[in-house]
């Protein structure tokens, strides 16, 4: 029976904000080493079924990001399929069975969140191992980490017997008191959110337990099309489906359930606290990336994508630093950040959703400085890539190349410049930027003109569908 990994990838980890944001989410990041947490995640499927596709569900907003991580992964054969909105793990998982059903003959499937750590590969390939007997006989299989402390931002999984086990109960993130008590009481575990089952049987068990998330799905999935290498839902019918996880809509009311125990440094890097946890301490147990000076501090995790951070007598906080927000916490209120995103949020603050460099399909571009009539911006362009041929109603641009070789077209000319050289694109006219060359091509662009925003932008043709 052939196994399939699906990979969950609609998070917005806002307890990770300022350095993951809606539009450059947590699983994208690369938080723990060299690649990203859904780097490390496809290539960690890939050990376990390595003859098989892997099937990845990704809102719409982050597909190119995510299908440019999986091409320089070498895993050219993932189908990358988009939610137009967020549903939650039940709608997910359902498309991506259905998906899994026309690439074999009731696979059984390997459902994995995308954002999350595993330490010891052998050991998570050994519980994939022991659960696929189970999964092969109809039973909806999670994996239960055996907690080490009374955490309340984890859910909980109560186990009949030790082992291998009919699962008794799910609890949702209960009190830090309870889950004490779980402890003591023994055979709990952290519910890891990953799952192992047939394609029917989940969809049976969803028909059973929630018809209309299956009925909903079915008729998104009917209409689902093609678009480049993606796989796109409608959004008026997927939009139609209630939103669910899959523990509230089939775990909790199912007969099937079993527990695997999971012993293989599971975190679901949650929080910064988290990151804290799992990293590598010094002498005064900080934890430090990027460009940090501390005296006389201790317990602290910090960390600088942009300029020097200097902490002196500080115990057991969180500093980030980002381009262009800075936070500054006590670890004990690690999970409270989201309600600190959400005020932000309410009052239309962009650092809830952009960075200060914005990735885009054909490379990125960074602002670096802007005020009521201008804004200067450093823009990278992939090797063989293009922007849209556009035009813009309120501003002119100015390119000035600083590494590489740039063909533009202004109007009806078509001329390359190098470096050191520059080109006037005036306001209205057609324009085009586009990389000939095999290294990447950047170029320092001040715009000026009335409005600067980034919706003035008329597209006339798009290599990337937008």
């Amino acid at each position: 029976m052939k196994l399939i990994p699906v990979i969950l990838s609609g998070g917005s980890g806002t307890r990770l904000w300022p350095v993951s944001r809606a539009l450059y989410p947590k699983q994208l990041l690369a938080l723990l080493g060299n690649e990203s947490l859904l780097q490390q995640t496809v290539l960690r499927a890939k050990t376990v079924a390595p003859d098989s596709p892997q099937i990845m569900i990704c809102n719409h907003e982050h597909r190119f990001q995510v299908a440019e991580q999986i091409r320089t992964s070498g895993l050219d054969d993932t189908h990358i399929i988009l939610e137009p909105i967020g549903r939650n793990t039940a709608p997910a998982i359902a498309i991506a069975a259905m998906q899994a059903l026309k690439i074999a003959d009731d696979p059984i499937l390997l459902v994995m969140p995308s954002d999350h750590l595993i330490n010891n590969i052998d050991a998570f390939k050994q519980a994939v191992q022991t659960g696929l007997p189970l999964a092969a006989k109809d039973a909806l299989v999670t994996f239960g980490v055996k907690p080490d402390k009374p955490a309340s931002s984890y859910g909980y999984i109560h186990a009949v017997n030790e082992g291998i086990s009919v699962v008794d109960q799910f609890t949702e993130k209960p009190s830090e008191a309870v889950a004490k008590e779980y402890i003591r009481s023994g055979n709990y575990y952290w519910n890891s959110g990953m799952f192992l089952f047939r394609a029917q049987s989940y969809l049976a068990a969803l028909e059973k337990h929630a018809p209309e998330i299956l009925s909903a799905c079915q008729e998104a999935y009917s209409n689902i099309r093609q678009e480049f290498e993606f796989l796109r839902l409608p959004e008026k019918e997927f939009a139609s489906c209630p939103g669910n996880s899959i523990d509230y809509a089939v775990m909790e009311h199912t007969n099937n359930a079993m527990v695997v125990p999971m012993d293989a440094g599971w975190s679901d890097l949650g929080s910064w606290r988290s990151l804290w946890e799992t990293g590598d301490k010094d002498e005064q147990s900080n934890v430090v990336s990027g460009d940090v000076l501390l005296q006389d501090s201790n317990g602290c995790y910090v960390r600088s994508e942009f300029g020097l951070i200097g902490l002196l007598g500080v115990k057991d906080h969180i500093v980030i630093g980002t381009a262009d927000a800075v936070l500054v916490a006590h670890k004990d209120r690690a999970e409270d950040i989201k309600a600190l995103v959400d005020e932000l949020k309410a009052s239309g603050r962009q650092e809830v959703n952009l960075h200060r460099r914005v990735f885009r399909p054909w490379g990125s571009y960074e602002t670096l400085d802007e005020a009521s009539r201008f804004k200067v911006k450093r823009i990278t362009v992939k090797p063989g890539a293009s922007l849209s041929l556009q035009k813009h109603r309120h501003r002119a641009e100015h390119w000035i190349v600083v590494k590489g070789t740039a063909r533009v077209t202004c109007g009806e000319k078509q001329y390359i410049i190098g470096e050191n050289e520059s080109t006037y694109i005036p306001l209205g006219a057609q324009h085009r930027l586009e990389n000939p060359g095999a290294f990447d091509l950047e170029l320092i662009e001040v715009q000026s003109g009335s409005y600067l925003g980034e919706d003035d932008i008329v597209r006339l043709q798009d290599n990337y569908g937008r």
